[in-house]
């Protein structure tokens, strides 16, 4: 991609679970919004369990004059309550949608009427034709249920033929996986956007346990480094944002459309990277 190319950015939140988590969230968004995102997604939880929370914070971002893209997971759905969904975004003039498997409750059993992610997207498309931009997950170091990476390249062509429009990836620090996994999905005729998903380093511990739960892999320099700062703080935010900004001009060099940042709902650490890459629209 040439150089004066920008790429676009963008949000992830969490919906939080009280109202002090909120109005702190309100503040962390109005601070993200000065940088000129292309929209903001929200998290919808295992087995829809945020489904309410989701929908209201939703609501208050495209109230307040951005796009907003909802995260919606089918495991644990039926096709009726996917339904009303779609239809409640779609007549409140929500025209993205970021579209996941996701992950059973803790104690459920039942994984509902879909199994997989490209069969929502197919629903999605079967319910709505073309009202939303669908976003689907992809995985450059391959899904950790995987059994190979061809099997994840070709459940990921799945879902792009089944209606996707773009891709946000899983968090990762090696840009080469980032690159050989587009190179990977070019070959096998996907063309969709494929942008990477960008996870700040603000706490090495909490880092690691996200990483360890998801199949993101931390290389071993990175985590030596972190681990010989031992409690400070201050040398492990330093060193992560070289890091992360690093990787980010080493992917936008490589062609990445566009950076989807993981806020944890904070906004320093985001708001500093994005500055040292001269992306932000007004002053950060």
């Amino acid at each position: 991609m040439p150089a004066m190319n920008t790429p676009e950015i963008s949000f992830e939140f969490f919906p939080p679970q009280s109202a002090e988590g909120l109005d702190k969230l309100r503040a962390v968004r109005a601070r993200l919004a000065a940088a000129g995102p292309s929209f903001f997604s929200v998290t919808y939880g295992a087995g829809g369990s945020t489904r309410e929370r989701t929908f209201d914070i939703v609501m208050e971002i495209a109230a307040e004059g951005h796009a907003a893209a909802p995260h919606l997971s089918c495991i644990g759905s039926t096709r009726e309550g996917i339904r009303q969904i779609l239809h409640d975004y779609r007549d409140h003039g929500i025209r993205r949608l970021v579209a996941l498997r996701g992950d059973l409750p803790s104690g459920m059993a039942d994984a509902g009427e879909f199994r997989h992610a490209n069969e929502l997207v197919e629903f999605i498309r079967q319910e709505t034709g073309d009202t939303f931009r669908i976003e689907v997950a992809a995985y450059p170091e391959w899904h950790p249920q995987a059994r190979t990476p061809r099997e994840d390249l070709l459940n990921f062509k799945k879902k792009v033929d089944a209606g996707a429009n773009s891709a946000i990836t899983q968090f990762f620090y090696n840009a080469d996986a980032y690159v050989h996994f587009v190179d990977e999905a070019r070959a096998l005729g996907i063309e969709i956007p494929i942008v990477p998903g960008i996870m700040p380093i603000g706490s090495f511990s909490k880092l690691a346990r996200f990483a360890d739960s998801s199949g993101a892999e931390i290389p071993r320099w990175m985590r030596k480094k972190f681990e010989s700062f031992g409690d400070d703080s201050d040398s492990i935010r330093a060193f992560g944002l070289d890091v992360v900004t690093e990787l980010c001009q080493r992917l936008i060099a490589r062609g990445a459309p566009g950076l989807h940042f993981y806020t944890l709902n904070q906004s320093a650490l985001s708001l500093e990277i994005i500055g040292r890459l001269g992306l932000a629209r007004a002053p950060v």
